[in-house]
């Protein structure tokens, strides 16, 4: 299982990369894994202002529909488009090629697990 130590990480197996005070949002390995086949996703859209821990876009595959939780506040300034004909870029580079949207932070960040802590996390 695949976890880049230059993230940080959600409990929802989502993963965050901050860049000032603009984060990048995506699932992790283990959550498209989990998931299987991804054949669905939800683009966020632009301009929606989200609260931390809302559940603001759904990922579908051939197993189920799960909700992609916000793992901070703030505004939604960027989306990966090519989610939108290519919902397998999850499922193939999750960490890269395969994010979903971009959050202009407003407040503070809550806490987030280190690469340490989310493996901790998923050994239990």
């Amino acid at each position: 299982m695949l976890i880049p130590e230059h993230l940080q990480y959600t409990a929802q197996h989502e993963w965050v990369q901050f860049n000032g005070s603009v984060a990048r949002i995506g699932i992790t390995d283990y959550a498209q894994d989990a998931l299987g086949d991804v054949v669905f996703v939800g683009v966020p859209t632009v301009g929606a202002v989200v609260s931390a821990d809302q559940s603001f876009t759904e990922v579908e595959s051939t197993k189920s529909v799960s909700d992609i939780y916000a793992p901070v506040a703030g505004t939604i300034t960027a989306v990966n488009a090519q989610l939108s004909d290519q919902p397998e870029l999850l499922n193939q580079d999750p960490y890269g090629a395969g994010w979903i949207c971009e959050i202009t932070v407003q407040g503070e960040p809550p806490r987030l697990l280190d690469a340490a802590a989310y493996s901790a996390l998923l050994n239990g």
